[in-house]
């Protein structure tokens, strides 16, 4: 066993070269050995390319001001004398004191024991006393050299580097020694976590992992055939005679320079402005002042028709109309406005109206422009539709709407609705909005991450611009804290008004229904397959964090009140599962027993809408048409779809919509009347001590659930049916954690640098609760190891282009080498199956038959290619107009498979826009049919996200760097095999439910791996080499690496000219890497390929036949394969 006492600072795992000073001990009944050493943190810079992510970032040694600067070495043979003297000798006393000095020592420092002294100042005293206690375990026996361990000193306890940083370290005998020194570092108010033989104690928490402490981390044996080696050398070596006389020189960082020339793909006319007219300053004032007038006509004409009047009547009764004049007021003068207003005050539709009728009635309507933010793009379609309608316009005249490539708007449109991403992009191409006289900020109470981030950005921009007006609109009463980071910005709060609403929690609807909760009876068809085979996979070591969150309320709870039937009911209930059975239930108890109106029901996602709905449409009453309309309402819908949950059905027709969180403030359906809330949301967590995203359904808060109960009293009094207890319900956070919080930051760390704000980490810490430091941390070394950022924090040519794509960065760029390579088709397939709901189901009582339909797409160990095969047969059917057939034959979702079609189509869009494609769609695709090829490609596009296949008899496992041991998820293509013939997965995804598992993967080889993976670093001696700071590493013959070096650095120099290169215009150096490597870019041609481009085929794994080196790379393979089996 190891210990290992560690401070606070991060930095990367290096093993010293400096003198140490070790002592051997023994003790009667067993042995312990406790050592190691550890040198000074070098600078972060010295590490260049080489990744080290944070969380494995040993914590900086605590020190002991009592020790001098040096540990002499001492021979073995003054042990004796020195244990026996009663003098404490200069330099490091520690090791030379005898038993009873030791002990009068450790008296004196007793009072440290207590975690209350975990100060800076008593640090060094702290780790004083851990290490005397530390030497309680063991007896003083001799001192060795560090060369001696293993060897003539096997039983090595205790170390003191010459640095005077203390390190302990030994062999592990049994789990009772980790529990002494884990109780031991408990009392002390230290963290201590067992790595394989080595426990590590430290100040501050510790990661789950640690790979520089195991010592079975990946390393492989990379072997090629001496033929495969010399045929693809020789290639090389014309292939690098050739450019050198022809060609400029690159850097051989593939992503190390920016281009400034770089465009930014923006939507079609978002961002148009009118084209400057030649007249003069006058002549313009006349022509805003006429069309002014003209607005205030129009609008007079409106206000005093038939129809007008009605409308003036309908939004007087709105809470919001009668704070008209208070509201106005605070506007004009006041930069900043915090507006509250609980919903179905009208604040959305009512405030934009308020300040657009006010500057036309004052003449100045021509020179007005109002962009009001919507966290989602049904919300901004809803509320544009409705403010046209209120001012008797068509929508795109004076009010209209923009979201992501869809939007209604015109040169004339004064007020625009638009998701807060489409904002975030203008500031891209004009950082000072210029023309803008407001900007309204809605829903800001959800603290999404964009909302947060334009928080930020317009804070900066008021002193630019004084005489813009910012609002900030929110449903909840939590006003203070964003009028505080505003400078004391004024508030105004809306009273809303609602119906009575009837709350009834699970014991009260067990009691009134008399239905009967079983452990069998609430297993859902989607979410709880999932769950049970994710259990059969995972040790059960603990209870599911929801579980665990309410058995204490649940412990607590009074259920006096209720029939012993109900108290046995509510004992069964499992807080894992939604419970699909109990809301069929209560729907049938509403339709039947209950007045008219629609039913609004709260699920976590799409998955469980998508399984609730096939559920409910078997039913005998609720799939009924001609009884029940059911609909579903999530942010992904398609326009024409989410218009529909807004309309009212016909007469004897009750409309049932199931929604995801979007239904709590973002939309009002007006006729609902009943509420079924699950409780639960799901929603993405991040543990950046670990670097794990943990997405899973988690409870709501209490203004949630109000929100949630809130639209049941609309038209008339309502009823909420909760699926949870009260005392679950009193036990729920008042408000939800911020998603800035609780995400990872990659794609936030982009626009940071895209806008040119500076430094990120200084940036967010002007953010309203700025995320923790850490995740800040591994964003940015992420994007540097992508290639998105370099070394400085700069943008990249690759992170440029990132930023024009809406999408992750890791999918962004696996989108661009596509387009690159000209294998577009199966690469736009892949990135947007990956940006939906997964398209394979299982429901539970057809698992066997769903399994069996998925296994015919897979062939290949690639969850990715599976989807690819699906997606083509979908579209082959869906030409002859057989599309939902296919689905059901395949156990597809044909919701999901429509939209990976619209996002292909989008993507493809972009693509054009940035230039990274033509419209010739053949020469895009004339490598498409190339399996490897994509294996490369995607493993391009996903790493860091590798994990490794160690092979047992029977079985695998895998490892990652961040988690070590790690499972795949049920689903997975690979998941059914027994064994994987390569030795790595790429994938998509972690997920923390109890264990750690991965989503979406592919197998790749080492070849694919070392020539598209993250930078090479040579090792410690020629023919090693590392990736990933030495996680994975590589053993080969020198000449081997020297040749995937330069194969890889020739590969990152084509995909930066390409890159680099004006669109349909390529430089004469352009044009000769073109034909070197253009066998994996242009035709598929069987005449002989360029020595570069076969030789990269050869190391992919290329299958064309008729080729010479097809031998070679069948050998190479098969040779693979003998290996990992």
């Amino acid at each position: 066993m190891s210990v290992a006492v560690a401070g606070s600072l991060r930095f990367p795992v290096t093993y010293t070269s400096h003198p140490k000073t070790l002592i051997e001990t023994s003790r009667p009944c067993r042995r312990h050995r406790l050592a190691t050493a550890m040198k000074d943190r070098p600078p972060l810079s010295s590490y260049g390319a080489v990744y080290v992510p944070p969380h494995h970032r040993l914590r900086s040694v605590i020190t002991s001001s009592n020790l001098s600067s040096s540990a002499p070495l001492v021979d073995s043979k003054t042990v004796a004398t020195q244990n026996n003297s009663s003098s404490i000798p200069r330099g490091n006393p520690y090791p030379y004191l005898t038993r009873q000095q030791f002990q009068q020592k450790q008296m004196k420092n007793s009072q440290l024991d207590s975690a209350d002294d975990l100060s800076e100042e008593g640090s060094d005293r702290d780790v004083e006393a851990f290490v005397q206690s530390c030497y309680q375990l063991c007896h003083l026996r001799k001192i060795v050299d560090i060369g001696q361990v293993g060897k003539s000193a096997p039983n090595v306890h205790f170390c003191v580097t010459k640095t005077n940083k203390r390190w302990c370290q030994g062999t592990k005998k049994d789990r009772r020694d980790f529990e002494q020194i884990a109780a031991l570092a408990s009392k002390m108010g230290l963290y201590s976590h067992l790595y394989s033989k080595v426990v590590v104690v430290s100040k501050e928490p510790l990661p789950n992992y640690r790979f520089d402490l195991d010592e079975k981390r990946p390393q492989r044996e990379v072997i090629l055939s001496l033929g495969l080696h010399r045929r693809v050398d020789c290639y090389l070596g014309d292939y690098l005679s050739q450019k050198s006389g022809s060609t400029e020189s690159f850097q051989d960082n593939v992503f190390s320079r920016s281009n400034s020339s770089c465009s930014i793909a923006t939507d079609d006319g978002l961002f148009e402005q009118p084209e400057p007219l030649p007249q003069s300053k006058a002549a313009m004032e006349k022509i805003v002042w006429r069309r002014s007038v003209q607005m205030r006509s129009q609008q007079q004409a409106w206000q005093e028709s038939s129809e007008g009047i009605k409308m003036l009547e309908f939004r007087r009764n709105l809470p919001a109309y009668k704070e008209k004049d208070a509201l106005l007021m605070a506007i004009s003068q006041y930069q900043v406005v915090i507006i509250s207003g609980e919903t179905g005050c009208g604040k959305t539709t009512q405030i934009p109206q308020f300040i657009l009728e006010s500057e036309i009635e004052s003449v100045h309507g021509a020179l007005c422009s109002i962009i009001c933010t919507q966290p989602r793009r049904i919300s901004a379609m809803s509320v544009s539709e409705r403010v046209a309608a209120e001012r008797g316009e068509k929508l795109g005249e004076t009010v209209g709407y923009k979201v992501r490539l869809e939007g209604m708007k015109g040169r004339d449109t004064h007020l625009l609705f638009c998701t807060t991403g489409i904002l975030l992009r203008r500031l891209l191409v004009d950082r000072n909005l210029k023309g803008v006289t407001h900007v309204i900020v809605d829903e800001i109470h959800e603290r999404g991450m964009n909302e947060d981030f334009l928080l930020i950005v317009l804070k900066d921009l008021l002193p630019r611009r004084p005489e813009l007006r910012l609002i900030l609109m929110s449903a909840t009463l939590d006003a203070e804290l964003f009028s505080s980071y505003f400078g004391g910005a004024p508030m105004v709060h809306i009273p809303g008004f609602t119906y009575p609403v009837h709350t009834h929690f699970l014991e009260n609807i067990l009691e009134m229904t008399g239905y009967k909760l079983t452990q069998y009876n609430q297993i859902d068809d989607y979410g709880q397959e999932k769950t049970w085979k994710m259990n059969k996979q995972a040790p059960r070591k603990r209870k599911s964090q929801i579980a665990s969150s309410v058995e204490d309320a649940l412990r607590a709870a009074d259920f006096k009140d209720f029939t012993p039937e109900t108290l046995e009911s509510v004992s069964c209930w499992n807080p894992d599962c939604i419970g699909f059975n109990l809301i069929e239930y209560l729907l049938c108890y509403i339709c039947e027993k209950e007045r008219p109106g629609a039913v609004l029901v709260f699920l976590t996602g799409w998955d469980d809408i998508s399984s609730l709905k096939d559920k409910l449409q078997s039913h005998y009453i609720l799939g009924d048409t001609r009884r029940v309309l059911l609909l579903a309402c999530h942010g992904s819908m398609a326009s024409a779809e989410q218009r529909l949950i807004f309309d009212e059905p016909e007469d004897g027709v009750r409309k049932i919509v199931l929604a995801t969180n979007i239904a709590e403030t973002s939309i009002t359906i007006n006729d609902v009347v009943f509420v079924i809330d699950c409780g639960k949301a799901k929603e993405t967590s991040y543990d950046a001590l670990n670097n794990t995203p943990c997405l899973l359904p988690s409870w709501i808060s209490k203004v949630s659930a109000k929100q949630r109960r809130g639209r049941a009293g609309r038209v008339q009094p309502g009823e909420c049916y909760h699926l949870y207890p009260r005392c679950v319900y009193e036990a729920f956070a008042d408000y939800q954690l911020p998603e800035i919080l609780r995400t990872p930051l990659q794609s936030l760390c982009l626009q940071i640098k895209s806008l040119k704000l500076g430094s990120i980490s200084e940036f967010l810490s002007r953010a309203l609760q700025s995320p923790e430091l850490l995740a800040v941390q591994n964003a940015i070394e992420y994007l540097k190891i992508i290639g998105a950022l370099d070394e400085n924090e700069n943008l990249t040519v690759l992170g440029r282009y990132l930023t024009m794509l809406p999408m992750e960065p890791k999918l962004g760029k696996m989108l661009i080498l596509g387009a690159i390579f000209n294998c577009l088709d199966p690469i736009l397939t892949v990135v947007a199956g990956l940006s939906v709901r997964d398209p394979f189901l299982t429901p539970f009582d057809k698992k066997d038959l769903a399994e069996a339909a998925k296994a015919q797409f897979s062939r290949d160990y690639s969850d990715h290619l599976a989807l690819v095969r699906a997606y083509e047969g979908w579209n082959n059917a869906e030409k002859d107009l057989a599309g939902y057939e296919y689905c059901w034959k395949n156990f597809l979702s044909a919701q999901s498979m429509k939209a990976i079609d619209a996002l292909r189509r989008e993507f493809y869009s972009l693509l054009k826009d940035t230039g990274l494609v033509d419209s010739t769609t053949t020469t895009c695709n004339s490598w498409s049919y190339d399996v490897h090829l994509l294996r490369a490609v995607i493993c391009y596009g996903l790493y860091p996200g590798i994990c490794s296949v160690v092979h047992n008899e029977k079985s695998f496992s895998l490892k990652t760097m961040e988690d070590g041991q790690v499972l795949l998820y049920s689903n997975s293509v690979n998941a059914k095999e027994s064994k994987i013939p390569y030795p790595w997965l790429v994938f998509n995804e972690k997920i923390k439910v109890n264990s750690i598992f991965l989503r979406d993967s592919t197998a790749v080889s080492d070849s694919v791996l070392l020539l598209f993976g993250g930078n090479i670093s040579m090792g410690d001696t020629d023919g090693h080499l590392k990736m990933l700071g030495g996680y994975l590493e590589f053993f080969m013959k020198p000449a081997v690496a020297e040749m995937y070096r330069s194969l890889r650095r020739e590969l990152d120099v084509l995909i930066q000219n390409k890159l680099l290169s004006i669109p349909g215009c390529y430089t004469p150096s352009m044009t000769l890497y073109r034909q070197s490597w253009g066998g994996l870019a242009t035709t598929r041609s069987k005449q002989k390929k360029d020595a570069a481009a076969e030789a990269l085929e050869c190391l992919m794994g290329g299958t064309h036949r008729g080729h010479d080196y097809i031998e070679h790379m069948s050998m190479m393979l098969k040779k693979s394969k003998k290996d990992h089996n």
